[in-house]
């Protein structure tokens, strides 16, 4: 993996371990020489993460959309700012330049751009791992519910082990760098089951 893009909120949030965790991500990108893609913002938790990897001589990319650049007050301090036109623009660019995908906690917007990027792996319209930073268990209910829609019959099991989880960077860019993923036609197979 080169670049990894992280989703997170634009809000610190509540907890000071949110902001701790954002850092010790960006830290540790930079330290295993892997890339940040990133939403370009210079608050909450995406200004921490992309702030930690430019610290520890990490490369950060932030994108942004124009409509966003004053309101989410665009990172200036990148050497690589792309501002693009629309949301759409900001989330394929940023599909497009990443090797895998991790949540970080967030808001909608972050829950949205995550279950996009998961749904294209699991179309096959790309092959890149998702995971989320479960920072004192801000995932747990979602993934709780995930695995119900699973018993429910409306998401397959094969889909459900896409999305990876752990509570610590380390062990969550372990397991995004040993996930193989099947090839489109054999998700498509899997599905029809």
């Amino acid at each position: 993996m080169r670049k990894i893009c992280v989703f997170s909120g634009s809000s610190p949030g509540r907890d000071s371990h949110y902001h701790d965790a954002a850092v010790a991500l960006g830290q540790l990108l930079a330290k295993r020489g892997i890339g940040l893609v990133y939403g370009g913002a210079s608050v909450g938790l995406m200004a921490a993460v992309a702030n930690a990897t430019l610290a520890a001589g990490g490369n950060v990319i932030g994108v942004i959309p124009q409509a966003l650049v004053a309101h989410e007050v665009a990172h200036t301090g990148l050497a690589d700012l792309r501002i693009v036109g629309s949301m759409h623009e900001r989330k394929a660019l940023m599909a497009g330049l990443s090797d895998a995908f991790i949540a970080l906690p967030g808001g909608i917007g972050t829950l949205e751009e995550l279950f996009e990027v998961w749904t294209w792996t699991q179309l096959g319209t790309h092959a890149k791992p998702c995971a989320v930073l479960n920072v004192l268990g801000f995932y747990d209910k979602l993934l709780g519910f995930l695995d119900h829609v699973v018993d429910e019959a409306f998401l397959k099991p094969v889909h459900r082990k896409i999305l990876l989880s752990a509570d610590n960077p380390t062990t969550l860019l372990d397991q995004l760098a040993a996930q193989k993923l099947p090839s489109q036609t054999k998700w498509i197979n899997n599905a029809q089951r």
